[in-house]
C-alpha cells in the first residue's frame, strides 16, 4: 500500500457535503420505500438532518469535527429509530480520526469498525433482520478483507460501496425482524430497507468522494 494513499483530514467540509447531497438527492426515493412497509417519513427526517447539519457546517472544518456537527444534529433534531443510529454512528467516526491530520485506509477502516460497533449496540439487530446493519456489516467486512489482501485504499473504498449495495438488495427477500416493519411479517418481504438504503447511498458517497479526495481529483 503506498504510503502516499489517503488525504488531508482539513477536507473535512467536502465529505460531510457529498453525504449531504446524497441524501438530499434521494430523500424522496428513500421515503418512497419506507412507505411500502414503515411510516414512509425516512427520506423526508433524513434531509431535514442533512441541511441542518450543513448549515452549522464551518467554511472549513476537518473531517472529525464535520462529522461530529453531522452526529450531533441527527441525534437532537431528528426522530424515529434513524435519527440515534445515524447520529451515534457519524459520532463515532468523527470521534476515531479526532486530532488526526491524514485520513488513510487503517484510519478509515477504525473510523468504519467504531460507526458499525455502536450501531450494532444501539439496534439490538443482526445482519437477516432487515436494518441498515444488512448494508453496513457486509460493508465493512469487505473493506477489511480488502485491505488485508493488499488493496489500496480506493480498491478497499470501492469494495465497501458494492458490499453495501449487495446487502441492501439482499434486504428484498428479507422479513423485517425490528422495528414497525415487523409487526407485518411475511408481507414485509419483497421491497428493500429503507435504512439499508440510505446506508449503502452514504457509504457509496463517502467512497466516491474519499477516492477523489485520495487521488487528487476532488476540487478545493
Amino acid at each position: 500500500m503506498s504510503p502516499t494513499e489517503g488525504f488531508p483530514a482539513a477536507r473535512g467540509r467536502e465529505v460531510i457535503e457529498a453525504l449531504v447531497s446524497t441524501i438530499d438527492e434521494h430523500a424522496t426515493e428513500l421515503s418512497e420505500i419506507d412507505g411500502a412497509i414503515g411510516d414512509g417519513d425516512h427520506g423526508v427526517n433524513m434531509r431535514k438532518g442533512f441541511l441542518l447539519a450543513r448549515e452549522q457546517l464551518p467554511d472549513e472544518v476537518d473531517l472529525s469535527n464535520g462529522l461530529t456537527i453531522l452526529g450531533e444534529v441527527l441525534l437532537t433534531r431528528i426522530g424515529g429509530a434513524m435519527g440515534p443510529l445515524y447520529g451515534s454512528f457519524f459520532t463515532e467516526m468523527g470521534a476515531t480520526c479526532a486530532h488526526l491530520e491524514r485520513i488513510d485506509a487503517p484510519v478509515f477502516g477504525a473510523m468504519l469498525a467504531a460507526g458499525r460497533s455502536v450501531v450494532e449496540d444501539l439496534g439490538e439487530a443482526s445482519v437477516g433482520d432487515k436494518t441498515l446493519l444488512d448494508a453496513l456489516v457486509p460493508a465493512t467486512v469487505a473493506y477489511e478483507a480488502s485491505l488485508a489482501s493488499g488493496a489500496t485504499f480506493s480498491a478497499a473504498l470501492l469494495a465497501m460501496a458494492e458490499a453495501a449495495e449487495r446487502g441492501k438488495e439482499s434486504t428484498r427477500e428479507l422479513v423485517a425482524r425490528v422495528g414497525r416493519a415487523s409487526r407485518l411479517g411475511e408481507r414485509s418481504r419483497g421491497v428493500l430497507d429503507a435504512g439499508a438504503t440510505s446506508c449503502w447511498l452514504l457509504l457509496r458517497a463517502m467512497a466516491r468522494v474519499m477516492t477523489e479526495l485520495s487521488s487528487g481529483r476532488a476540487g478545493g
